[in-house]
Order: C-alpha cells, then structure tokens, then sequence
C-alpha cells in the first residue's frame, strides 16, 4: 500500500541527506527510514558504528537505499558540505542537520568548538539549501530557552507553580541565558544564533525549513560509556553518566544535589514525529517545534531514583545502601557552569500541526534503555575493571 501523509495525498519517495546520521539521533532515524519507508539515505558522519549495520551486508532488504559518507572525514577537519550536496543536488529532497556537539560538560571545557560546530559549520548547509530550493530539517535544541521566568522569582512565589511561568512555547517564550562568563550557554546561545538565521532566511529568501527543538530524547545507543565505547575521561549526558555508575556498582552523582527538574521522551517516539515532519512539509515548513514528554517530569534525583530501582530489576543486582551523593556543579562540570530550573514543554504546536503526542512512560523508556545497556555493556565493564591497574 502507498503511504499517504496527513492529508491524504501519496508521498513520493524522497532522497534525504542526513549530516550527524551516524550519531544516537541519526542512527534511529535510519532504521526507520529504511525499515517502514521507501527514501533514500545520503548518511554524512565522522562516526558509523550505531548505523553500521544499516550499511552491511548487501544482502538487508533495503540495500542500495541508504549509503553512508562515514571515512570521508577526520575528526578535526571542518568540511565544506556543498561538495557532497552537489553530487545529489538533482534528486535531494531535504536535508537534516543532526550535526551537534551537544554535551554539556563540553561546554565550559570546549567552548570554542562547541559553538563552532553548532554555528559556524552549520552556516554552509543553510547557505546551500537556501540557495538551491533544497528543504532543510534542522535540529535545535530546548537549550535556546534557556531559564524559565520563574526561576527569577522569589523561592515562596506561588506564582513558581504557574505554569505560564516555566511551561516553554515556541512562539512565546523568550530565551534568557546567564552572564557571558558563564560558557555553559555558549551552546544554547550558538543553537539560537543558527534558528535566527534559518528563520531569516526563510523571511527573505524563500527557504523552507522546519526546526526540532528536542527535549532530553533517550534511548538505546545513546552517548557512549566512558572507557567502553567512549574516552575514559569522557563526560556524557545524565543518562549515560547514570547508566555508567549504575554498571559500574558505583554512587550516581548528583549535580548541586539533582534538583534540577526535566522531562524524558523515548526515542521512538521522537522518530515518529520527525518522520511526520519529514513526509508532511506543507504542515511543517516554516515551524519550529518542541519535541518532548511534559508527562514524563522529574527532578534529576527523582530520575536516579528511579534508574537505580529499575537497574536492580533489570540486572538482578541488589542496589547500593547509598547509591546517590551529591557534588557541585564546580566539581563536576568546572568553571562556567550554569543551568536552567525547568524544561517543560508545550506541545500545542506540534498536536496541532501533526497530530503528534508521545506514549511511554519514564518509567518503560527507562527500563528499555537500561535493558540494552545492561545487555550491551556489562560484560565489557565487569572485564575492563578486572583489569590490573598500571603502576606509575
């Protein structure tokens, strides 16, 4: 049978090019791509191991649908992206830009290369979209809201539980970011910088462009765990920081003592919204849209909670007597950090245009990924710590 989009007209298949493909977000979006549409993937990574078996072998049912650019580039060398479009400029229908340094403990650390790679090289794909009629998807971030109204409020406000002063909307919240010396927002504020520019762009030249704003997407492959398959000195998000500890048997450390509240949202949940975005353009060209879970809230220490009880389940390993404790954000993050209260979103935008709501619960998104961890990673961890450790 034909797919049909929204409104009920045949969607034709679509040649996409897709920069990041390689990384968490990417390599789900693949699998569904090619596992319930007929489009073809251009896939552009410095990386290729979360899609590799997307690529390999030739024998997969949707061989010679996506193809993937992964060796072209080193780590370190920043590439122009209108010499790889200029080889499928003719049959390209969007392109998504997925490309991001988007960890937080990057920021104070990695200043300069965070804001980069999440404006500078961003720059030549907008250019060449905009100059060539190409449709371009790109991905944000919650981040550019920055904090809430109502975290200037007095602490006993009861205006803090209103959610007109912390509930994020697209097209009404303003974005407030911290003092230039705190280099944390020099992630949110490149992300702002790059939306500003897409949104001119289709202001005065025509572009058609649609902006995910995601919030704390989770899942199966994400970031990486230190000394497995990442840099042992590596920090990755909360969840793998969590999932780290938790494999490890060790104390989940909780930053300024969790407080910080968040929602969850699985990642196919997610995918199926960017594919609604991806097949439905006359609905979703000229939108920006928060993609998250406002049912799935917890404080920081609410979600180690959690993770903590279902790891137990999942593993069959009795918990710690004591498994949180608490650091600064100066200890674990450096200089510079700073952070938002909330980031709860509004979807009226989204359930509008689309029709799109998310489904799972934290508390089954949570026991999926901790599943997959623990069957991925616990061996290679219970190995890597029975190693001796090297005399100085």
């Amino acid at each position: 049978m034909a797919r049909v989009d929204l409104d009920g007209r045949p969607i034709a298949p679509l040649t996409i090019c897709m920069i990041g493909a390689g990384g968490f977000i990417g390599s789900h979006l693949c699998e569904k791509l090619m596992a319930e549409t007929p489009h073809k993937v251009l896939a552009l990574d410095v990386y290729g191991d979360k899609i590799r078996h997307l690529l390999e072998p030739e024998s997969l049912p949707w061989a010679g649908r996506i193809h993937g650019a992964l060796s072209e580039f080193s780590e370190n060398e920043r590439f122009i992206i209108s010499r790889v479009l200029d080889a499928v400029v003719d049959g390209l229908g969007v392109t998504i830009n997925l490309a991001a340094i988007c960890t937080p403990a990057d920021y104070n650390t990695r200043p300069l290369d965070t804001i980069y790679s999440n404006f500078i090289d961003a720059l030549p794909v907008v250019k060449y979209c905009s100059e060539n009629n190409k449709r371009l998807i790109h991905f944000s971030t919650c981040e550019v809201y920055g904090k809430t109204i109502g975290s200037f409020l007095p602490k006993d406000s009861p205006l803090r539980e209103d959610p007109a002063y912390y509930v994020l909307k697209e097209d009404a919240s303003p974005c407030i970011f911290g003092p230039i010396e705190k280099q944390r927002w020099s992630y949110a504020c490149a992300k702002q910088l790059i939306e500003r520019l897409i949104y001119a762009e289709g202001a005065e030249n025509g572009l058609e462009f649609t902006i995910v704003r995601p919030f704390n997407w989770i899942g199966p492959r994400m970031d990486f765990i230190p000394g497995i398959d990442g840099p042992s000195e590596g920090v990755p998000r909360v969840l793998a920081c969590f999932s780290n500890a938790l494999l490890r048997h060790e104390q989940l450390k909780l930053v300024d003592g969790g407080q910080s509240q968040r929602t969850f949202i699985y990642i196919k949940d997610a995918i199926e919204a960017v594919l609604l975005m991806i097949e439905n353009p006359e609905r979703a060209n000229g939108h920006i849209f928060n993609v998250g879970n406002p049912n799935n809230e917890v404080t920081v220490r609410q979600l180690a909670e959690m993770m903590t009880q279902i790891y137990s389940k999942v593993s069959g390993e009795a918990a710690l007597d004591v498994p949180t404790i608490d650091v600064s954000s100066k200890e674990f993050y450096g200089e510079g950090y700073d952070d938002s209260d909330k980031r709860i979103p509004d979807m009226t935008i989204i359930n509008r245009q689309l029709g799109w709501n998310p489904k799972t619960s934290l508390w089954d998104l949570l026991e999926a990924t901790l599943t997959y961890q623990h069957r991925t990673y616990a061996e290679a961890i219970k190995k890597a710590m029975s190693r001796p450790v090297a005399s100085s």
